[in-house]
């Protein structure tokens, strides 16, 4: 692929976006530093078509709402792509509907779950990519020479890896599979922060009582607040282990926020009257309007529920040669175990898998919750043990 052209004005963005929407299918990637901002600032995007590449300099043209935009128009490959279609949920509030993510195909193909794109690259197409500027600076200018080479490769190889993996995808009668996963890639919605929930990823919250979740929940959002408006990462404004102790100690007066070590001076001065009305909206919450605690932890018995089906799904999976994480996550077992859904029709319902996964675990996993197949170990004493699901009606 010959040196790319590099994109630093409007003009030749705007004949960037008609390359885009005339294209039938585009590969992208991108550059972001995170360290000391709120969200990730974009500094370079990648793209590359089948007849050549092109770089975007996101510093020297700021505005690629254009870009986003015919993105929407045509079919993005991309490796791991969440993160990167994020920062244009984030920017835009859009990301392109049909995309194929080559590390979710791979996946699909007994890849495993988490293949990189070097690995990929060296396996499809027998080319071992250079590595060297993963760490690099992508704020400096003008870009160097390795810099360059580093960006095209980054997305040179997708579309010829997108043909690859398709056409396996195919053969083995999986493509849909990766159609259903990836167009959940293109929902914008995945990529928006529930508010009502944030405040779980708080360590020590599922200890705390309801009221305390309460207070811990206006905290969270009003350092989310704070963080988006100054451009800094959250943990600059508050780390989670002060919304934690501020949370417990439900603190009503400046003078109270002295017992916490990790509460600076600083923070104390601008944030202190804020904190304590955030304290004092959760203090003040009707009983009803409070959050409601999570579930504790399975019982023995849920546990031992959990890793039954978790055995069956991992041979299920073996045997169609993917990760079982893949198949079923393990939300969704111990969502079972911890609801015990009724009949087959609830069963799916709690689920809550696409229909391709319902079709390989949904029958033999209800028929061992019902007693009607039960697990057994075979070719144990031939050194090549597998779980099987036996037909209890037909068993002794």
């Amino acid at each position: 692929m010959t040196a790319p052209p590099i994109i630093e004005d409007r003009r030749a963005l705007d004949a960037l976006c008609a390359r885009v929407r005339a294209a039938a299918r585009v590969a992208i990637d991108t550059e972001f530093h995170t360290e000391r901002t709120y969200a990730p600032r974009l500094m370079v995007v990648q793209l590359a078509f089948d007849d050549g590449a092109a770089i975007v300099d996101a510093l020297a043209v700021p505005d690629l709402r254009p870009l986003a935009l015919a993105l929407t128009e045509t079919t993005v490959a991309g490796h791991a792509l969440s993160s990167d279609l994020k920062i244009f949920a984030d920017r835009f509030d859009l990301v392109p509907p049909r995309v194929f993510d080559t590390q979710i195909a791979a996946a699909f193909l007994g890849y495993g779950m988490q293949i990189s794109l070097a690995d990929l690259v060296r396996d499809l197409r027998g080319v071992k990519l250079a590595k060297s500027q993963t760490v690099s600076d992508w704020s400096a200018r003008p870009f160097s020479s390795k810099q360059i080479e580093y960006l095209v490769d980054d997305v040179a190889h997708l579309l010829p890896i997108y043909d690859t993996l398709r056409a396996r995808l195919e053969q083995r009668g999986r493509y849909e599979w990766v159609y259903e996963e990836c167009a959940e890639l293109g929902d914008v919605e995945r990529y928006r922060m529930d508010e009502r929930r944030a405040y779980m990823r708080i360590s020590g919250a599922t200890r705390m009582s309801r009221r305390e979740l309460g207070i811990l929940n206006e905290l969270v959002k009003l350092r989310d607040r704070v963080a988006r408006e100054r451009d800094l990462p959250v943990r600059y404004v508050l780390p989670d282990d002060v919304i934690a102790g501020l949370a417990v100690l439900k603190p009503t007066h400046l003078d109270d926020l002295g017992q916490l070590r990790r509460l600076d001076a600083g923070m104390k001065r601008q944030l202190g009257p804020a904190i304590l009305e955030a304290v004092g909206r959760g203090l003040t919450m009707d009983e009803a309007d409070l959050p409601q605690r999570p579930q504790r932890p399975s019982a023995p018995a849920r546990e031992t529920l959990v890793a039954l089906l978790g055995a069956e799904v991992a041979e299920i999976a073996r045997e169609a040669d993917l990760p079982p994480s893949l198949l079923v996550p393990r939300a969704a077992l111990e969502r079972i175990a911890r609801e015990l859904p009724a009949d087959r029709t609830a069963f799916g319902a709690s689920l809550a898998l696409q229909p391709w996964r319902l079709a390989l675990v949904a029958e033999p996993l209800w028929s061992l919750l019902t007693g009607e197949a039960a697990l057994r170990i075979e070719g144990y004493a031939d050194g090549d043990p597998k779980v099987r699901l036996s037909d209890e009606s037909t068993s002794g």
